[in-house]
């Protein structure tokens, strides 16, 4: 696995091998930004004040650390530090928990007027904002706090394995044994799509040296977890599992929904950075499979892990076409060229469920463009 960007420094286009030149791609990727940060009838980042900014969960009308780490992700690829430090300091002053078991760690939800709505941490969100701000450090340096890039991060870190050590009544958001992501800190099982290998590996350089062990043994065991979490034949991650990898029922009656497609996702960024896994990219390959020979393009269900359909449709049809297609950075099936085709063809989503569908599309639309980059 010495073959991807993190050893070569080269970020492949694929994008390239269906004949969209690489200024098409920038065009769009230019466009897509635009259109998610500044228009006025499409954005979900809106500024608050004169120095702080939010990313609205628009079907929920609420900020999720999910989201602000996400846009703060957006802006350091796009070397956007004023919408980065508008939304830092947004999620630094409402979000951030000063007291109690949760110290350390951020609210998953508040209002856009910045009143919290939970005060119990989603460890996603976590792991993309240590990883923004690395990169941030390394692209415009460290300033004062809390724009002290680096430390910020090392700090997330610190809480997220050492919670029970640094706090009363703390719970750490990854488990001490199987090193596996939580759920929630409080939570014995993890959400297959929070398994983030290539955010560890890199975890592993810039964490605290008595941590990165940790974090290396992390990567190795994340990358095993999703292939007993994902179903042989379909290649369906479940929306949450149980440590042994079995799908568990939270909040719908599906299995593979909303926070599964991130998976093919995630399997497709950890090829491009850190060089593909012939076990995950066969898990692409069969996801890729089962969507091409059973379904028509965009009209989805929630799906058991083996593919049988259910009733309920699919809550975000266009993060499943994105996702999918990013997978191709990983996948080597028959159906690997299609997926970009389709995706390249398939605009933003419009209307009140528009936030996470366009958040992905534009994470897999820098993926696929060889524009998804580590500074480190």
């Amino acid at each position: 696995m010495k073959n991807g960007a993190c050893y070569t420094g080269n970020y492949p286009n694929l994008f390239n091998e269906i004949g969209i030149t690489s200024e098409e791609c920038e065009k769009r990727i230019n466009e897509t930004f635009e259109t998610m940060f500044f228009d006025p009838n499409e954005r979900f980042y809106f500024e608050k004040g004169s120095n702080m900014g939010y990313m609205l969960d628009t079907g929920n009308y609420d900020a999720r650390t999910e989201g602000m780490s996400y846009g703060m992700m957006m802006a350091v690829q796009m070397d956007r530090k004023d919408i980065f430090d508008r939304l830092w300091l947004f999620s630094k002053t409402y979000m951030y928990q000063r007291k109690g078991k949760y110290q350390g760690y951020f609210a998953w939800s508040v209002s856009p007027d910045g009143v919290k709505n939970s005060e119990g941490p989603a460890p996603d969100g976590e792991e993309y904002y240590a990883m923004a701000l690395f990169f941030a450090s390394k692209r415009w340096g460290d300033g004062d706090a809390p724009f002290d890039y680096s430390e910020q991060a090392r700090s997330i870190l610190r809480h997220c394995i050492h919670q029970s050590e640094m706090v009363i009544g703390g719970s750490p958001m990854w488990n001490s044994t199987n090193h596996y992501i939580k759920f929630v800190p409080e939570a014995p099982f993890t959400d297959p799509s929070y398994h983030l290998p290539h955010f560890y590996e890199l975890f592993a350089q810039l964490a605290d040296k008595s941590d990165r062990p940790f974090w290396k043994k992390a990567a190795i065991e994340s990358r095993k977890y999703l292939q007993i979490a994902c179903h042989p034949q379909t290649g369906m991650a479940p929306e949450y599992a149980e440590f042994d990898g079995t799908a568990k029922h939270l909040h719908n009656e599906g299995q593979f929904y909303s926070d599964a497609y991130r998976v093919a996702m995630n399997i497709g960024l950890d090829a491009s950075w850190f060089g593909r896994d012939e076990a995950l990219g066969n898990i692409v390959d069969n996801l890729q499979a089962f969507f091409s020979e059973n379904t028509k393009l965009g009209d989805y269900n929630s799906y058991m892990l083996d593919g049988t359909p259910l009733e309920q449709p699919a809550l975000h049809p266009v993060a499943i076409i994105a996702t999918n297609a990013a997978g191709s950075l990983a996948a080597a099936g028959k159906y690997r060229l299609d997926w970009l085709r389709d995706f390249w063809n398939t605009p933003l989503r419009k209307g009140d469920r528009r936030y996470y569908d366009n958040c992905l599309y534009f994470f897999c639309l820098l993926m696929l463009s060889g524009k998804y980059k580590i500074y480190i």
